[in-house]
């Protein structure tokens, strides 16, 4: 399929207002452009929404559940208000809990935490980073990448039939990979922990921002993502799903907040009263300004409408995707093949190209900026691309530092705030560099590519 017809331009709806959409960046060629921000799977852009709501409440900003003041307790209320709205984003079930931490990272950290004794842990080796691995103190079993859905569910099944009989076992997996954006069958995947007595927690940084998640139809136990791939600032996150584990474990971290009393005893010691409640984990002065942003997200995308949403972002996959087969050098990474069901997240790799030279040029002399590397993924892209992981890498320039690993793919992600001109921008560098070279010398710099100055 050619690109030109494909009618980007008849978008079911605009994209989402957010900020940054009118910042210039210099070209190293001459002149300015609009900058493309195609790195949505790193950091999305903050709605400009979420950013008005959190300027009309910076005025009112006051600590949380620990004044008696107009705005300590106006706060207070926003914050906790905040629970329900994320809950409703989640569809969360009676008795769920939902837990604000720094990132999704911290999110599984926090549940690693809170395994019960001798835990068994099963984790595809596909996993991000954040949740491959925060369980250093269970016993985990690595499983290795499938290459369908359903081969994904058996080889589940197959490690939970091995397992133990006695003792808690956990299942972590992704919604949508951060890598190949494909989606994973959570549903199957929830359902066959569950029958052999395990418990599940969804990963979805990459998929809450795309698709709607619910904790209830996909029966997962727990879900984590971030605030900052959801249109909001940096610094807050979401642990969502079942209170007994983390009601039975020891505060994430001890302090104010998480106590309900504490006291002296005889002996001079202190004994603690901890909270039962989502605040046991939750110590010390809370980033309001973070929990408020993300429940402003929240309520953005559920009022824009995910059908709508979804299907917008499906037309700028197809264009990507049919400007990438155009192009005989590119090859775009897949588990699942060409058909798996995705988010907008592509990753691939150029022949001839090294992936820091390649996004070094579209940064440099189209103003687009895209991710590069292994993407806190490593054993999945090494996967992916059957490379040794001692594989030097180059920039097509002279110096190569001792011992650096190779900058193996590049990838480019986009959402609700991509205007179509960006990926049109971006399929029409790509062609250019691969048939034409870049415009302008690069070297390495600190293991990574560089315009030559």
């Amino acid at each position: 399929m050619s690109v030109s017809t494909i009618a980007v331009s008849q978008s079911l709806c605009a994209p989402l207002p957010v900020l940054g959409r009118d910042v210039t960046v210099p070209l190293v060629t001459g002149g300015e452009v609009t900058y493309a921000a195609l790195d949505y799977a790193a950091s999305a852009p903050a709605l400009q929404r979420v950013w008005d709501d959190v300027a009309a409440y910076a005025p009112y900003y006051g600590s949380v559940h620990r004044g008696a003041g107009y705005l300590s307790q106006l706060s207070t209320d926003l914050f906790e208000n905040a629970r329900t709205t994320v809950a409703e984003f989640l569809d969360c079930r009676d008795g769920d809990q939902v837990v604000f931490t720094r990132s999704t990272t911290d999110s599984l950290n926090l549940l690693a935490a809170a395994l019960p004794a001798d835990c068994q842990v099963f984790v595809f080796e596909t996993e991000h980073h954040a949740s491959l691995l925060p369980w250093r103190e269970a016993r985990v079993t690595y499983l290795n990448a499938p290459r369908t859905p359903g081969e994904a569910v058996a080889t589940l099944e197959r490690a939970l039939t091995d397992r133990d009989a006695d003792g808690a076992a956990l299942v972590c997996v992704t919604g949508a990979s951060n890598v190949t954006g494909e989606l994973w069958p959570v549903r199957e995947l929830a359902a066959a922990a569950h029958a052999h007595g395990a418990r599940i927690v969804l990963d979805a940084a990459q998929l809450a921002p795309h698709h709607p998640v619910s904790v209830r139809e996909l029966d997962v136990d727990w879900v984590a993502f971030s605030g900052h791939k959801l249109y909001a600032p940096f610094g807050s996150g979401v642990l969502a799903g079942r209170s007994d584990w983390l009601r039975e474990a020891e505060p994430y971290l001890a302090g104010g907040g998480a106590s309900r009393k504490v006291s002296r005893r005889a002996d001079g010691g202190v004994d603690v009263e901890w909270h039962e409640s989502a605040a046991r984990h939750e110590a010390g002065s809370p980033n309001v300004i973070g929990v408020y942003s993300i429940a402003s997200a929240c309520k953005a995308l559920s009022e824009a409408g995910f059908d709508t949403l979804v299907a917008r972002e499906q037309q700028l996959i197809d264009t990507v995707r049919a400007g990438l087969a155009e192009v005989p050098e590119v090859r775009v990474l897949s588990l699942f093949g060409d058909d798996a069901p995705r988010v907008g997240v592509i990753s691939f790799v150029v022949d001839g190209w090294n992936s820091s030279h390649f996004a070094a040029a579209l940064s440099a002399e189209y103003g687009i900026g895209v991710r590069d590397g292994l993407f806190c993924a490593h054993p999945l892209v090494r996967t992916l691309l059957g490379s040794d992981p001692e594989t030097q890498g180059e920039c097509g320039a002279p110096e190569v530092a001792a011992g650096e690993k190779s900058l193996n793919a590049i990838r480019v992600s986009f959402g609700a705030g991509t205007p179509d001109e960006h990926v049109e921008r971006f399929v029409r560098a790509v062609r250019e560099l691969v048939s034409e070279g870049a415009r302008w010398n690069y070297r390495t710099v600190d293991g990574r590519c560089v315009p030559a100055v």
